[in-house]
């Protein structure tokens, strides 16, 4: 575990889990909203970085910096992948509810590859030109939706409908937002997905 500065203007720091042997696969993982608690040390964060570590893959969990209506935390997060890409062969990220949605809007437009993006709980849009749907048809990379059916505080069913769409996967589990007891279980599921696909 190492703390790592994110370059970029923002003051956006780092955990940098990485395992043992060294791999040239990593994740970059992203909290929910800052202004409601979420941070790097969020649960289901730490479940599917401990579950990349065992099959053999980084996971970079960021803090984004000043809050800034969604924009900048975007640029924080485009920020991360290109650090990431700039050291590791292959790239994937990960994000949970605001990260979720901040997760595909950095993948759809970040100027370096992206081999996969698995989201959990997936909020329809951040602002009116911050909006998901659009966003993920501009993704050419594999995309996983991780969504709780008895989830009533994000959007989830437009971006859930696009993806199908899309021919990208959907996964369903019974749960509310905050996937309570399951996070293990839900961890086991993106980090299957995201091994398959960068490492």
């Amino acid at each position: 575990m190492t703390d790592v500065v994110i370059p970029g203007g923002r003051d956006v720091r780092a955990t940098l889990d990485e395992p043992e042997p060294e791999t040239d696969a990593i994740v970059v993982a992203c909290p929910p909203h800052p202004q409601h608690g979420g941070h790097r040390g969020d649960r289901r964060l730490v479940a599917v970085s401990d579950d990349l570590l065992e099959r053999g893959v980084a996971c970079l969990r960021l803090d984004y910096g000043e809050w800034d209506e969604g924009v900048g935390e975007r640029a924080d997060v485009r920020n991360a992948i290109r650090w990431a890409a700039d050291r590791y062969d292959r790239v994937g990220i990960f994000g949970f509810s605001f990260g979720a949605a901040e997760a595909i809007l950095a993948s759809s437009t970040v100027d370096r590859e992206v081999r996969a993006v698995s989201v959990l709980a997936p909020p329809v849009g951040l602002a009116p030109d911050l909006e998901v749907v659009p966003a993920l048809a501009d993704i050419a990379c594999p995309v996983q939706i991780c969504y709780g059916e008895r989830d009533t505080t994000v959007d989830w069913e437009p971006v859930v409908e696009c993806a199908d769409e899309l021919g990208h996967d959907a996964v369903a589990f019974s749960a509310d937002h905050f996937f309570v007891g399951q996070h293990e279980t839900v961890a086991r599921t993106i980090g299957a997905f995201l091994e398959a696909q960068v490492a």
